[in-house]
């Protein structure tokens, strides 16, 4: 027999009893003085029932419900059947009441929990595995399900960001069941999606640890991967809310960060800004384009990328951070007017020097020493970012968004093999221009297409990004060059199709070309090449981005 939810849908009544058992103690003393006032009995564990007990209020502990001792270390506390039947029983159900008296179990009319930090643990540096699975919560999934499930009965708090709301309400409606319920309704779904999110935390955490299986940076893989196939059947977005941006692309569409939690390695997402104005949606963008560029190289070799719209308008290496900035920088100096900086080393007073004396967005490093914080403090506006330079390229997926779909692949992270590359023409390589080429070539799948680089003595000295055709891309690239050209190189993400891009490249001195090659018009590529007497390399790579 059902009875009418109206008796049920409120949210203290006579004898009422909260279970509160939390790993995060923030704003639960607010909260038990509200308890206390609507004359809750406090059911608790472990360190929370001390905690509650040395704040003065008193405590009923869970062995005095479930008439049985914690054991295993804490493992084994609140799933007994006098917890979990006070919680799950139906108060609409007489049925379900009448087995509640008959084992003489009174039902918990609030449930307080949260669960233990495993995202916060498997972040630590040196982390211990073994820290990390016992930092599996098994009770707190158990409880706070169980009473989401029984949403109409019950009121869960799973987050301390949640009980001034649980206050508020209690105090304006506490007899109102629609209110109440309605309250209970939006808690309950917020429990059903943080218990989701924590369990492909803890899936990703140890699929990735115990069968080293290469997981993405944005997404759960839920399906095992097939022997023909090396792109998961399913995949499941689990992104948090990080921050509210102020806009998108364009002041009228809203944005936000979002972060995959499952990742248990810092990342450019755990960025710090120290100064300046809020990051915007497009700063994010550029900041990841210029991150990319520089981390080709560890912190032994001084790189500086400067970033505008997504694309490269100057990259250097040079032997210190300054140098490498004011390299970058002389490929285009009206390009990097409000542009984006990035460094693979820290921002000393000698680079913040050189940086003052340009308008930029923003500048990202791993660091920055206090004698550079301070000569950049005169911009104001401008924002300094640091983050953490990866300790080694991890295997990810990239994922955009196709009409309401969604795209899935590798990332392009295949390491050039130089002993796999190939001279094709008469003239070799000298020795001296591998590191301009390999340079070439890392910068050159940052580039979008249709994308040509031009370098000489570790710097770009011309650019041509995101043109319709090859020869355009060639042109652009070359159009400013007023340096002496001669032993620079050139690399262009795609094969050349014709000779005509060839000649233009011979007319700009440049001594040496590297290409994926694979056109049906190599030969005349080849031949083209061999006439000017430059040299050509095919990598059999090829670094298409669109």
């Amino acid at each position: 027999m059902r009875i009418s939810t109206h008796s049920y849908a409120r949210i203290a009544c006579m004898n009422a009893k909260a279970l509160i058992s939390v790993s995060d103690k923030t704003n639960l003393e607010q909260l038990l003085t509200f308890l206390k006032s609507k004359n809750y009995q406090i059911i608790s564990t472990g360190g929370t029932a001390k905690f509650i007990k040395e704040l003065g209020y008193e405590v009923t502990e869970v062995h005095e419900i479930t008439n049985f001792p914690e054991m295993l270390g804490g493992r084994v506390k609140t799933l007994h059947p006098n917890i979990l039947g006070a919680i799950l029983a139906r108060r609409e159900e007489e049925q379900d009441l009448a087995e509640l008296k008959s084992h003489e179990i009174e039902t918990i009319d609030l449930v307080v929990v949260n669960l233990y930090p495993f995202a916060k643990t498997i972040k630590q540096e040196n982390l211990v595995f073994e820290d990390a699975i016992e930092n599996i919560d098994i009770g707190g999934p158990t409880l706070l399900r169980s009473a989401a499930k029984n949403y109409k009965s019950i009121t869960v708090l799973s987050k301390p960001n949640q009980y001034k709301a649980f206050i508020e309400t209690a105090s304006k409606f506490e007899n109102d069941s629609k209110e109440i319920l309605a309250l209970r309704e939006k808690l309950a779904i917020a429990v059903f999606e943080q218990v989701s999110n924590y369990d492909n935390i803890i899936h990703h955490f140890l699929k990735n640890k115990l069968t080293k299986t290469p997981l993405g940076a944005s997404f759960e893989l839920s399906e095992s991967i097939s022997s023909d196939d090396a792109l998961p059947e399913t995949i499941n977005l689990e992104l948090k809310k990080r921050q509210s941006l102020r806009y998108g692309e364009n002041p009228q569409q809203k944005a936000a960060l979002y972060v995959d939690e499952t990742q248990p390695y810092a990342s450019l997402v755990d960025y710090k800004c120290l100064q300046g104005k809020e990051i915007s949606f497009n700063n994010l963008l550029d900041i990841q384009a210029a991150w990319n560029i520089v981390t080709e190289y560890d912190s032994s070799v001084p790189c500086s990328a400067i970033i505008k719209h997504n694309n490269p308008c100057g990259v250097a290496i040079a032997p210190n951070a300054a140098l490498a900035f004011t390299e970058a920088l002389s490929t285009d100096t009206i390009s990097a007017f409000g542009g984006i900086v990035a460094f693979n080393v820290a921002v000393d007073l000698a680079t913040a020097t050189e940086l003052t004396q340009i308008f930029l967005e923003c500048i990202v490093a791993p660091e920055f020493t206090d004698e550079a914080l301070e000569m950049l403090a005169q911009k104001k506006n401008l924002r300094l970012v640091t983050a953490n330079l990866p300790a080694a390229p991890i295997k990810h997926y990239d994922i955009k968004s196709f009409a309401g779909a969604y795209l899935l692949q590798e990332s392009n992270d295949e390491l050039l093999d130089k002993s796999k590359m190939k001279t094709v023409t008469t003239k070799q390589v000298e020795d001296h221009q591998w590191i301009d080429l390999i340079f070439a070539w890392k910068i050159v799948k940052h580039v979008k297409s249709n994308a040509v680089v031009a370098v000489k003595n570790g710097k770009t000295i011309g650019i041509g990004c995101g043109q319709t055709n090859r020869v355009k891309a060639v042109e652009d690239c070359l159009r400013n060059m007023d340096l002496d050209t001669r032993d620079a190189v050139l690399a262009s993400d795609a094969f050349f199709p014709f000779a005509d891009n060839i000649h233009l490249a011979a007319q700009n001195h440049i001594s040496v070309i590297i290409q994926p090659g694979g056109s049906i018009k190599d030969q005349e590529v080849i031949d083209a090449c061999n006439e000017a007497g430059m040299a050509m390399v095919f990598t059999g790579l090829r670094h298409f981005k669109h």
